[in-house]
């Protein structure tokens, strides 16, 4: 049996601002679609999430679309590294729909902000069994909790599949280009 040598660089660890985000799709008008656009597009501004708390606060939603609201409102805040109250937003809509992939993947990333990186290990785990529409995403963020970890074979091969999942995207190509393999 062949062993790997893997060694990283050190990488800047603002760690919460490096985590990928996966939003939820929430359609038939009104905010709550609006904030599902916001948070898909990639907006950064607290009148978005605003939109958000408002749509949860006013509008009728059936279950699924509330709890992708509570996921597109935490993504937001998860970009302007509010992780306790992302992570209060992810926990909202786990406990509505515990089948949201995509809850489960963004509190991870929460957690990898805060640094408490098995917790994150454990639910990005949780979120790639139930499905996400971005898997590359989550194999991103738990490459980045392994390395909190300092399990780096782990991170390496994380990398390896968001790469593989996402061949464009240029996150893990980064984040590879610190690694260095050999055979001992």
């Amino acid at each position: 049996m062949r062993k790997l040598l893997i060694t990283a660089g050190l990488a800047v660890l603002g760690l919460g601002s490096q985590t990928a985000h996966a939003a939820s799709t929430v359609f038939g008008g009104g905010m709550a679609e609006a904030c599902s656009r916001a948070a898909i597009r990639g907006e950064v501004s607290a009148s978005y999430e605003r939109i958000c708390t408002q749509s949860l606060q006013t509008e009728f939603l059936e279950t699924r679309d509330r709890a992708g609201t509570f996921v597109n409102r935490g993504v937001l805040r998860l970009r302007r590294a509010r992780f306790d109250e992302a992570t209060r937003d992810f926990n909202d809509a786990v406990r509505l729909t515990p089948e949201l992939g995509e809850a489960y993947v963004n509190r991870g990333a929460a957690s990898v902000g805060r640094h408490q990186f098995a917790e994150a290990v454990v639910d990005i785990n949780r979120a790639l069994e139930l499905g996400v529409d971005e898997p590359a995403k989550a194999y991103y963020n738990r490459a980045l909790a392994h390395e909190g970890l300092d399990n780096l074979k782990a991170a390496y091969f994380d990398y390896q599949k968001a790469l593989e999942l996402s061949p464009d995207w240029e996150a893990p190509k980064k984040e590879l280009a610190r690694f260095s393999v050999a055979r001992p």
